[in-house]
């Protein structure tokens, strides 16, 4: 029996000799993966792959169904499934196994040319499933490894075939490998080559033409000097024959500044070691600021080495001002590191499988270190966001557990997003009893008083669990010091004393300058720009090329996307960066893939001022279509929104904004979603009224009324009909949020006046409001329009206008005193709300039994009911709300004599109370006494 397997091309099997189809494409695709894994595959991980969006009963029964599939079509002997696993025996012949076999390292010409003739086109060409975009990343990631390899062949072939004199062989081969990199600046010149030793000038010509076209039009830069010197030799007839290939050398070494010893840091350096080393009893914080370029980050560098020469787990991420806008970026870094950790110390499994579930939500490659893992947090989950939080940080401290204190690093925190800044916060206030020291390092100016961070570190360090570090810049001996460890020109006081005055004391510059110093006699450059300028001389044309890509995807990237968005090889790109950190240009960070950072912002900044406008589109337009590629969907939006954005295209950069907006808010990262959301209406997104309606949505659960009025008041403007029934309702609620009875109640009159008599079910939600706000005022006919919300609520025959009705009614029989009917009413709200999974209603329904419970004086009961609405009310970020329950939860820890309880959240309801509304709460009293809604 012989089953074979071709996925080079359209894919096609054959059993026994006679070809094989599949009912379902997902078969096809189950067939492929398996083939291509180099070890059986877990049913979960298939599911993932195969069917993300079903839940995960409806995904085993559909993978079941299909391996059925796959053994009726195959034959039962080439599948293996034992347990969880699912694989397929030995023995299979396939296409892309033959392919490797025939050229591997030693193959002679005639294997390479079998192999590069096996190879019929891309991996599955044609090939696609509709509703995996998991898979299709798959795909897209092994045709691309399959087609590097295939280049990799073909450029070996070529160079054979080219040394032995076959050059009319070798030029399909080498125009084959043109095909699959046109960009590829090598091939046009092996090509020119081979032309020309065959006797053909015409096209080698032709083929130079093509090169500069080529990369004029896709790169905006001219061709490299080594193929314009290969052009002319061609033009001139002085191209000699081919040479024999001699060892290859990289690029000269450049003189980047050697790292300079730490000199007038012996206070800080104590200071973080005692804090390190106090972290064993209780977690700590740790906070390094300064202005720029004295020194915060090398410090930090000093710490974490101190940690890992003590057997300390260490994870660092740093937050990057062009990456603001993509919530948890240098936490799901710092989740990243923690995987990478995963295989030698086995952390995984001393985390509880729900919260590892819930941190995989950032995360998702984290599932795949635990089997049977629950179903993973859903965004509109009971308490989503402290439930997030409390995964993301269980996890992190988990992946620092040691025998001596774990070090988490976040560097440049000014310019971290708003839901970074929420984990860091929510970590930094639960420390104790973690063995974990928590860095921070920040920019002085760029993080104003009363920032949250800055409270963090102001509220522990009164508390003893906090340590601050503020370097100075150095003094004139201290500049002193350091210009004689450079053993430069000996003891010249002249050149120390020029030295400080020209760095200010500042320890970036001094090591600029130093590094920059000429030989003894020769002036030294007097600015920053010509000392960063002087590091950037000695570059090569082509590394120049690479490093403006890199300058444009951001101040850290990755050789994958760099490669990309510069249009090079891998080899062209390995060796560009290897040129670039020789001249200290970009560092080289620690990772299991390629990933660079500028040395600091001021080469970066430079590298792009000398790009022109029409070639910085040009690279932020190929950037976009980079991370369109690789990331997943919903992390990359913003950052393919931003690049989409310089590169001019407006139009696609705001629907990709508005995409990012959902992503974020779907990790209640709201603010960034704002953030996201203005950017789009910046850029003329399609359809402003619903921009302005989502935004005020937003800012109402965030309680910036303000913000929200304006935004409802555009929206209100572009609307009609049933639209502005709505527009008006919510303005309406939040009228009634701040107190304003008066107005609310005109908002929602006004939303009656407009709405078409055909929408029962939205006059029957107005009414409600209505009836509430009258309640709320101390207006007559609160109770006429609850029943009359009740009644179109039951003609509607829609459930969620039903809750919010019985609801209102329990509202108003509790204000009465009668208690019965409010229970009986408020349970039937909150069996409708569970039904409809509501939350907010859920969260409403919860919080007035809670007052009927208390009343009654069963206040355990009460309790339980109000810790119920306070985690539905988290789950959907509605601030005012969640502020309203920890005051209630306040008042019956109160009641049953727990003051150390009642107080903790009579401080968090006073926090968010603070910010829910800004300013507007000192003149809005309203605002603090939310009690019932």
């Amino acid at each position: 029996m012989t089953l074979e397997v071709s996925l080079l091309g359209t894919p096609r099997v054959t059993r026994d000799g006679e070809a094989v189809s599949f009912d379902t494409r997902k078969a096809t695709a189950l067939l492929a993966h398996l083939a291509l894994a180099d070890r059986a595959r877990s049913r979960e991980s298939l599911c993932r792959l195969l069917w993300p969006r079903s839940e995960a009963t409806s995904a085993r029964g559909a993978l079941r169904r299909t391996l059925s599939t796959l053994r009726q079509a195959i034959g039962e002997e080439w599948l293996e499934a034992m347990g969880d696993a699912v694989g397929l025996r030995p023995g299979i012949d396939l296409d892309v196994r033959r392919f490797r076999e025939l050229v591997a390292a030693g193959a002679g010409a005639e294997d390479l040319r079998a192999g590069a003739d096996l190879f019929s086109g891309p991996l599955l060409d044609g090939f696609f499933l509709r509703d995996s975009p998991e898979f299709d990343h798959w795909q897209a990631a092994e045709q691309d490894a399959l087609g590097r390899e295939l280049s990799a062949v073909l450029d070996r072939l070529v160079t054979m075939l080219g040394d032995e004199g076959r050059y009319t062989e070798a030029v399909p081969y080498a125009r084959r490998w043109l095909e699959l990199d046109p960009l590829h600046e090598p091939v046009h010149r092996a090509l020119i080559r081979l032309y020309a030793w065959s006797g053909d000038r015409a096209s080698a010509l032709s083929q130079y033409r093509d090169c500069v076209r080529t990369l004029t039009r896709e790169l905006g830069v001219a061709p490299l000097e080594e193929t314009d010197e290969l052009y002319a030799q061609v033009s001139e007839g002085t191209l000699g024959p081919p040479r024999a290939p001699g060892p290859v050398t990289g690029p000269p070494p450049g003189s980047p500044p050697a790292e300079l010893p730490l000199v007038g840091r012996d206070a800080e350096l104590a200071a973080l070691a005692a804090a390190h080393r106090d972290a064993a009893a209780d977690g700590r914080l740790v906070v390094i600021e300064g202005e720029s370029g004295i020194g915060k980050t090398r410090l930090g560098a000093e710490l974490t080495r101190h940690a890992a020469r003590n057997s300390a787990p260490v994870l660092e991420a740093r937050c990057h001002e062009d990456e603001s806008g993509l919530p948890y970026g240098a936490v799901i870094e710092l989740l990243r590191q923690a995987l990478a950790r995963a295989p030698g110390t086995g952390w995984p499994a001393e985390v509880p499988a729900q919260r590892y579930a819930d941190a995989a939500l950032l995360l998702p490659d984290l599932a795949g270190l635990r089997e049977s893992l629950p179903s993973p947090l859903e965004p509109d989950a009971p308490g989503a966001q402290a439930r997030l939080l409390d995964g993301v940080a269980t996890v992190l401290s988990a992946a620092c557990a040691g025998a001596a204190p774990g070090v988490i690093l976040v560097d440049d925190v000014h310019a971290a997003d708003d839901a970074t800044s929420d984990l860091l916060t929510y970590l930094g206030r639960r420390l104790r009893g973690r063995g974990l020291l928590l860095v921070l390092v920040w920019r002085s100016e760029a993080v104003p008083a009363g920032h949250r961070l800055r409270r963090l570190a102001s509220d522990l360090s009164r508390d003893g669990a906090a340590t601050i570090v503020r370097p100075a810049r150095l003094d004139e001996g201290q500049v002193a010091q350091l210009v004689r460890s450079a053993e430069r020109h000996g003891d010249s006081s002249e050149l120390q004393r020029r030295i400080h005055l020209e760095s200010e004391g500042l320890p970036l510059f001094v090591a600029e300058y130093l590094a920059a110093l000429p030989p003894a006699g020769e002036p030294m450059p007097a600015e920053v720009r010509n000392l960063l300028d002087a590091r950037l001389a000695g570059v090569g044309g082509l590394a120049r090329q690479v490093l403006g890509a890199a300058a444009v995807v951001g101040r850290s990237f990755d050789l994958d996307t760099v490669r990309e968005v510069s249009g090079r090889s891998d080899e062209e790109a390995v060796g560009a960066m290897d040129e670039l950190v020789a001249h200290g240009i970009v560092r080289e960070l620690a990772g299991a893939q390629p990933t660079y950072d500028f040395s600091h912002q001021k080469l970066r900044e430079l590298v792009l001022g000398e790009s022109g406008l029409a070639r910085r589109r040009l690279l932020h337009r190929r950037a976009a279509t980079a991370l369109s590629a690789a990331g997943s969907a919903g992390e990359s939006q913003a950052l393919v929104a931003k690049h989409l954005r310089l590169a001019g295209d407006s139009v696609a950069a705001a629907e990709r904004y508005v995409a990012a907006a959902e992503h974020a808010s779907s990790l209640l990262a709201h603010n960034d979603a704002l953030e996201q959301l203005e950017a789009a209406l910046a850029l003329g997104y399609r359809d402003n009224r619903a921009l302005y309606e989502r935004m005020g949505d937003l800012r109402t659960l965030v309680g910036d009324y303000t913000g929200a009025l304006a935004n409802y008041e555009r929206a209100a403007a572009l609307s009609e009909g049933e639209q502005l029934a709505q527009t008006e309702q919510k303005l309406g609620e939040v009228h009634h949020r701040r107190g304003e009875w008066e107005l609310a109640e005109a908002r929602l009159r006004a939303a009656l006046d407009v709405a078409p008599p055909e929408a029962s079910v939205l006059r029957a939600r107005v009414t409600a409001d209505l009836s509430l706000t009258l309640h709320r005022a101390g207006a007559p006919g609160a109770a006429d329009l609850a029943r009359q919300a009740a009644s179109l609520a039951e003609s509607a025959g829609d459930d969620r206008a039903r809750a919010q009705a019985h609801n209102l009614l329990g509202v108003l029989a509790r204000a009465e005193g009668e208690r019965g009917p409010a229970r009986h009413e408020l349970e039937l709200s909150l069996t409708l709300a569970q039904a409809l999974g509501d939350a907010p209603a859920q969260a409403a329904a919860l919080n007035n039994l809670a007052l009927v419970e208390s009343e009654d004086g069963h206040l355990e009961r009460a309790r339980d009911l109000t810790e119920r609405a306070l985690a539905l009310c988290t789950a959907s970020g509605d601030r005012h709300r969640e502020a309203a329950l920890e005051n209630n939860l306040a008042d019956l820890h109160h009641a049953a004599g727990r003051a150390e309880e009642s107080m903790d959240h009579l401080k968090r309801a006073v926090a968010i109370f603070s910010e829910v509304g800004a300013d507007e709460a000192t003149r809005l009293p309203e605002i603090w006494k939310l009690v019932t809604w």
